[in-house]
C-alpha cells in the first residue's frame, strides 16, 4: 500500500512539472522555410552560398526553424516537361500549410517560383538570392518578392589575370553546355570586349570533360584557365560539387582563376570574388526581418558585388606570382609560416641551449689546454729538478770521493818526497827511506779501500744474503706495479714454475733488478696498441734459475744490444743510462748473467739467471742416478 501511494505521488509531481513547463494556451512556434535549389544541393558555387545562408538563419533567428530543401533538377537541361510533375509534388506537400518563407538559390529556381507561385505559394514571401542581377525578371516580381542579387564583374576577373600574369596571351574558359552555362559563356565573351585583340580565348562548352582535361594539360606557354561553371559537359555528363575542379587542377599546366570565392581554398589562384559569407549574412538578416512580420515591399537590398581581392599563397608560389603584382589591399591566405614564426620559443630555447653548450665546450677546451700546458711546465720543472738533483748527487759523491782519496794520496806524496830527500842527501838514511816507503804503501792501500768501498756501494758485495724464492719475489714486485699496469692498459701473463729452486742473494737488490726490468717493459709499451707482458720463471741447465720478461713494446734496435748495459747509454729521452748498468752489476755480483734480445713479432726479451742455492744443487745431484 505504501509503495502504491509513493508511486502515485511521483506521477502527480511529474504531471505537475509537465503542466507548469508547457506554454500556456500555445504550442512552441516554428517557422517553416523552403529552400529551393536550381541544380541540386551539391553544386558549387550555389551549395556554398546555401550552406552560409542556413548557418546565418540558424544564428540570427529567434524562432526554431523547420528548413526543408528541394532541388529543381530540370534546370540542368532545356526540357521543361519534368516541371509539371515537380509542381504537383510541391502542391501536394504544402497543400495544408504553406511555408513562411521561400528562399530560391540561383536564377532557375527563382524563375520556377515566379512562374508557378500563383498555384503553389501565392501568399508566401520569397527571397530570390544567389542570382546575378542580369538574370532577375524584375517585371515578374510580386509585392512579396525580395531580390538579394549578386553582381558578377567578369571584366574585373579577366583584368586580374592580366595584372598578376602580364605575359598571358591565351585564356581557356571552363564552362559547360547547360542553358545557364551557355548564357554565361555569352556574357563572358561580351565582357571580354577589347581583350580579344590582346588575348586568345578558348571556350570549353563544346568539349567533353575528358577532352577538357587533355587540352588543359597541354596548354601553350603564357596561358591561364578561367573557371566559370561545369554543371553538364558537352556529352551530357553531370558534374556535382568540386570533383571536376579538383581533377582539372591535378592535370592543368596553367593557373586557374574564377569569379566566386566558393571555389577559393585549394585550386584557385585568386582575385576579386563574389563573397559567400557576406551574401549569407545579408540573406539571413533579410529572412529574419520577413519572418518577424516586416512588409517585404519595404525591404530593399543592394546587390553584393566583387569583394576584396584574395589570393592563395600556395598557388602563387607554384606559378611564380610575386606579391608586388597583386592589386592594392589584396589578402594573401594559406601563407606557409617559417619555422621561426611557428616555433619562436622552441627555436630560441634551442639556440640558447646550443650557445650554452658551445660556451661550456670552449671553456672545457680552454681548461684542457691550460692543464696540458701546466703539465708540460711541471714535467719540464721536474726534469730540471731531476737534472739538478743528479748533478747535486754527482757533485756530493765526487766531493766525498775526492775528500776521502785526497788524504791518503797527500800522505803518500809527502812520504815519497821524504824518501827522496833521504835518498838524495849526502848521507843515505836507509831506515828513514824504508819507513817513508812503508807509509806510501799504507796510504795507497787506504786509497784502494776507499775506491773499493765506492764499488761495493754499487755492486752490493757487502749486502746481507739469504735464501730467496724468486717466484715470491716476482709476485711481490708485480703487486706493487698493479696500478701502473692498469693505467697503461697492459695485459699481464705469468708462467711461474712452482718447483723453482731457491737462490742465495740479497732480497733488496734482486727486487731492484726485477723492478727496473718491469718498468722498462711498461714504458716501452706506452705508444703501442697491443700491450702484453709475460713474466716467466724456469730452471736452466740443472743449476741455474732464470727470470724471463717479454713485452710487446717498441723493441730494441739490434745495433744497441751490445751497448744497453754500458754506463750512461740510454734511448729514453729522460733516461740517465744507469738502470740496466746497476741491474747488470747486481746480477753479476751474485754470480749470474743478464742479456737482452729482440722478441719475434715485436717487442723485447730481457732475462737474467742466478745460480741455485748450494744445498739445492747438492740435493738434486744426490738424487740423480
Amino acid at each position: 500500500m505504501t509503495r502504491l501511494c509513493n508511486r502515485a505521488g511521483t506521477v502527480a509531481v511529474i504531471l505537475f512539472l509537465f503542466c507548469i513547463s508547457a506554454p500556456c494556451g500555445h504550442a512552441v512556434e516554428f517557422k517553416d522555410v523552403l529552400v529551393l535549389h536550381s541544380f541540386g544541393r551539391e553544386f558549387k558555387p550555389w551549395s556554398e552560398y546555401a550552406r552560409a545562408i542556413r548557418l546565418e538563419l540558424e544564428r540570427q533567428s529567434p524562432w526554431p526553424l523547420n528548413i526543408q530543401e528541394h532541388a529543381l533538377i530540370s534546370a540542368r537541361s532545356s526540357d521543361e516537361n519534368p516541371e509539371a510533375a515537380f509542381v504537383e509534388y510541391l502542391h501536394a506537400l504544402y497543400k495544408h500549410r504553406a511555408p513562411d518563407l521561400i528562399v530560391s538559390i540561383g536564377a532557375p529556381a527563382a524563375g520556377f517560383v515566379q512562374k508557378h507561385r500563383h498555384r503553389l505559394f501565392p501568399a508566401a514571401p520569397m527571397i530570390l538570392t544567389v542570382v546575378d542581377q542580369r538574370r532577375v525578371q524584375y517585371a515578374a516580381l510580386g509585392p512579396k518578392d525580395i531580390v538579394a542579387a549578386v553582381a558578377i564583374d567578369y571584366r574585373a576577373a579577366l583584368d586580374n589575370i592580366l595584372r598578376v600574369l602580364p605575359d598571358t596571351n591565351h585564356i581557356a574558359v571552363v564552362v559547360g553546355a547547360s542553358p545557364i552555362e551557355k548564357y554565361w559563356r555569352d556574357e563572358i565573351s561580351r565582357s571580354a570586349g577589347s581583350l580579344n585583340d590582346r588575348v586568345k580565348f578558348t571556350w570549353y562548352d563544346s568539349f567533353s570533360f575528358e577532352d577538357i582535361l587533355k587540352h588543359a594539360a597541354d596548354l601553350p606557354p603564357n596561358s591561364a584557365l578561367f573557371w566559370e561553371l561545369m554543371i553538364v559537359d558537352a556529352d551530357g555528363v553531370v558534374h556535382e560539387e568540386s570533383s571536376a575542379l579538383r581533377r582539372l587542377h591535378a592535370v592543368a599546366n596553367a593557373p586557374i582563376f574564377s569569379y566566386s570565392d566558393a571555389f577559393f581554398g585549394r585550386e584557385i589562384v585568386g582575385g576579386p570574388h563574389v563573397p559567400v559569407l557576406e551574401t549569407g549574412r545579408q540573406v539571413g538578416a533579410v529572412a529574419v526581418r520577413v519572418l518577424g512580420g516586416e512588409d517585404p515591399e519595404t525591404i530593399k537590398v543592394q546587390p553584393v558585388g566583387m569583394g576584396t581581392p584574395k589570393f592563395d599563397w600556395r598557388e602563387m608560389q607554384r606559378w611564380g606570382i610575386a606579391e608586388s603584382r597583386l592589386p592594392p589591399g589584396s589578402e594573401v591566405h594559406f601563407r606557409s609560416l617559417t619555422a621561426w614564426q611557428q616555433y619562436p620559443f622552441q627555436i630560441a630555447g634551442g639556440i640558447a641551449a646550443v650557445l650554452i653548450q658551445a660556451c661550456v665546450i670552449m671553456w672545457l677546451l680552454y681548461e684542457h689546454r691550460r692543464r696540458h700546458q701546466a703539465e708540460l711546465r711541471t714535467r719540464d720543472t721536474m726534469a730540471e729538478l731531476q737534472n739538478v738533483n743528479r748533478l747535486a748527487v754527482a757533485g756530493e759523491l765526487s766531493a766525498s770521493i775526492a775528500h776521502e782519496v785526497r788524504q791518503p794520496l797527500a800522505a803518500a806524496g809527502a812520504s815519497a818526497y821524504a824518501a827522496l830527500n833521504w835518498l838524495t842527501t849526502g848521507r843515505v838514511n836507509v831506515d828513514e827511506a824504508r819507513s817513508s816507503l812503508n807509509q806510501i804503501v799504507t796510504s795507497v792501500h787506504r786509497a784502494n779501500e776507499v775506491i773499493a768501498g765506492v764499488l761495493a756501494m754499487f755492486s752490493g758485495r757487502e749486502r746481507h744474503k739469504e735464501s730467496i724464492d724468486l717466484n715470491e719475489l716476482v709476485r711481490s714486485v708485480l703487486t706493487t706495479l698493479q696500478v701502473n699496469l692498469r693505467r697503461h692498459g697492459i695485459s699481464l701473463e705469468t708462467q711461474l714454475d712452482d718447483q723453482l729452486p731457491l737462490v742465495e742473494a740479497n732480497r733488496i737488490q734482486l727486487k731492484q733488478v726485477v723492478l727496473n726490468l718491469l718498468m722498462n717493459a711498461i714504458e716501452s709499451m706506452e705508444t703501442t696498441t697491443v700491450r702484453k707482458l709475460l713474466v716467466r720463471s724456469e730452471e736452466h741447465a740443472g743449476d741455474r734459475v732464470c727470470i724471463r720478461i717479454e713485452d710487446t713494446g717498441i723493441g730494441i734496435d739490434p745495433e744497441h744490444l751490445k751497448s744497453i748495459f754500458k754506463p750512461l747509454f740510454t734511448t729514453k729521452p729522460r733516461g740517465v743510462g744507469m738502470g740496466l748498468v746497476i741491474s747488470h752489476s747486481i746480477v753479476v755480483a751474485h754470480g749470474g748473467a743478464i742479456r737482452a734480445s729482440v722478441r719475434p713479432g715485436g717487442g723485447a726479451i730481457v732475462e737474467f739467471e742466478l745460480p741455485q742455492r748450494d744445498g739445492d744443487v747438492s740435493a738434486q745431484a744426490g738424487s740423480r742416478p
